[in-house]
């Protein structure tokens, strides 16, 4: 007789076979790739059919382009922010100006045709569009003039934008793969390719590498289905013209010489005795009248031929702190800017200058474009009559950044950085002027923007002599040349210390009332600083002021420029 097998087995191995099936498959699952495809317009955050994504080195930006009429546009504030921040919308004349090395071309709104090379240039598309207060640069027209690769891709609109020149790691696809949102088995997948595909190398991890795509995708594919790192060179083909500069033959040792009246001119005699090495001297001559760009000038020819004379060739210095005018009134307006000029180029014809120094300080942010289109638009000028033109700049910080050193780089000749000034009259403690380290990081930091060929580093001739009265806030300072510190020390019987940080003695001295402390500029202080001009192979060096100096000092600075 057969035996029965019981329903309630039978149901009980019915569940265990469910729940093995069930986890079998969990550990499947588990281990089996995601097939879940992420949405490309979700990816590049596109929220219209005219939204164009824009990928800048391998970066997607916030900002989109805008497609009209078949071709792709991107506003100039972001142009200017992130590609190319030579387009100068003028305000006041309704123009988009760019400047090249031997004329400025101005291109007017929803208009294909404008003028450069002294011909009449057409465009198939207009080079700018305007919608409301926003202006959209044509991406065509900013390949033509940027220094760039681009490449355009639909399904969905994106413009894949590379800025940077150089060697770029890359990897070679073994097989066909798929790019990952994250690096995981399990994660969307935002697109795939094929064996041979090339992709940039951005990151390695354990398993999986982060990579970005031809086509603008950043994320992460398998090791195993990538080959080694390569290196591969970057160089775009441009027909961009050559900003070209001037090099004194050498290296520059400059010192302005502080003017406020026509009679310093006659003092160029005295003030240049036993200034030994010494090449060049910029006068502080010109600065602004009026509020239309009429110049207050001093300019002289007889100061000129004399310096010449002695061996020196002349930069003539424009300011803007000596002037009651808003440098922002002056130099926003297209027509104060080309008197500006007229005025500088006539003065360099009349007197026979060798170049001018721009020296403008307190540049506000608002100010700033038009200081840069300033600089620019002078910059065609020079190059025209092979003059010398140089910049005056702060030590490069954060907060001053839209000085733009790397634009202001590539038009003019020379950088100078104005290395002084870390602890001035308005400090809330006392401290050196220019510190070894202050100094040292000016200098990194203005490279990372300028050729060393370019920059030239300025030292102060002068010091703070501190006062901070016991019991009270009140700090107090005065400035002082190398020969009244040093007098002001013997005179008071201070005590003097090296200082091996800030690389310079440091004079002490307290009585009943005060603390007196100066953070002393001498032969050991300026050695120092001439070290760091020579370990950086910079262009040369610059001294404020003349007359603060010894003398004793311009065999050391020559030492250290020229061996």
């Amino acid at each position: 007789m057969k035996k029965r097998v019981s329903p309630v087995l039978i149901v009980v191995l019915l569940i265990i076979l469910v729940i093995a099936a069930g986890g079998l498959s969990v550990v499947i699952g588990r281990y089996l790739p995601g097939k879940e495809k992420m949405d490309s317009s979700v990816y590049f955050h596109l929220e219209g059919e005219d939204q164009v994504a824009l990928v800048l080195d391998q970066e997607i930006l916030e900002e989109k382009g805008k497609l009209l009429d078949g071709s792709i546009y991107i506003d100039a504030d972001t142009v200017g922010r992130y590609i190319n921040s030579r387009f100068y919308w003028d305000e006041e004349n309704q123009e988009m100006l760019y400047t090249l090395p031997d004329e400025v071309i101005a291109l007017q709104p929803d208009s294909r045709s404008y003028t450069a090379g002294g011909k009449e240039q057409e465009e198939e598309v207009p080079m700018i569009v305007s919608e409301g207060d926003t202006f959209f640069l044509s991406l065509d027209f900013l390949m033509k003039y940027t220094d760039m690769d681009c490449q355009v891709f639909e399904n969905p609109h994106r413009a894949v934008i590379n800025t940077r020149e150089g060697a770029v790691q890359m990897v070679d696809a073994r097989k066909s793969y798929q790019v990952r949102e994250k690096g995981g088995i399990k994660s969307p997948i935002l697109t795939e390719g094929q064996e041979g595909d090339h992709l940039r190398f951005l990151e390695a991890m354990e398993n999986w590498t982060k990579v970005a795509t031809i086509d603008g995708y950043v994320g992460y594919v398998r090791n195993k289905d990538i080959g080694e790192v390569r290196e591969e060179e970057v160089a775009f083909s441009s027909d961009i013209p050559e900003y070209t500069s001037i090099r004194k033959e050498g290296k520059i040792n400059l010192s302005w010489h502080l003017m406020t009246n026509e009679a310093g001119n006659g003092e160029l005699a005295e003030k240049i005795k036993g200034c030994e090495g010494m090449n060049v001297i910029s006068p502080t001559w010109f600065t602004f009248a009026d509020s239309d760009g009429t110049l207050k000038s001093l300019a002289d020819k007889s100061y000129v031929d004399q310096a010449h004379e002695a061996g020196l060739d002349v930069w003539g210095l424009i300011e803007n702190i000596n002037t009651d005018e808003s440098t922002l009134e002056v130099l926003s307006v297209r027509e104060n800017r080309t008197r500006i000029i007229r005025q500088l180029m006539d003065a360099v014809k009349a007197t026979g200058l060798d170049g001018i120094n721009v020296d403008f300080e307190n540049i506000t942010e608002d100010s700033a474009p038009h200081y840069l289109q300033f600089v620019r638009e002078l910059s065609v000028s020079m190059r025209k009559a092979k003059k010398i033109l140089s910049v005056d700049l702060p030590v490069p910080q954060p907060y001053n950044a839209f000085y733009n050193p790397k634009e202001l780089g590539v038009m003019t000749d020379y950088v100078i950085i104005m290395g002084y000034d870390e602890h001035y009259s308005g400090s809330e403690e006392a401290g050196s002027v220019a510190s070894l380290p202050y100094v040292e990081a000016g200098i990194q930091g203005m490279l990372e923007a300028v050729p060393a060929d370019k920059v030239i580093n300025a030292i102060p001739f002068y010091t703070r002599l501190w006062i901070q009265p016991f019991g009270s806030s009140n700090l107090t300072s005065e400035t002082m040349s190398m020969d009244e510190a040093s007098d002001y020390v013997k005179k008071h019987d201070m005590e003097v210390y090296w200082d091996g940080s800030a690389g310079q003695n440091v004079a002490e001295k307290e009585d009943d009332e005060a603390l007196y402390q100066i953070w002393l500029e001498d032969e050991e202080s300026i050695e120092e600083k001439m070290k760091l001009i020579q370990s950086y192979d910079l262009a040369g060096v610059a001294s404020w002021q003349l007359g603060y100096q010894r003398n004793t000092v311009w065999e050391i600075m020559d030492r250290y420029l020229n061996g």
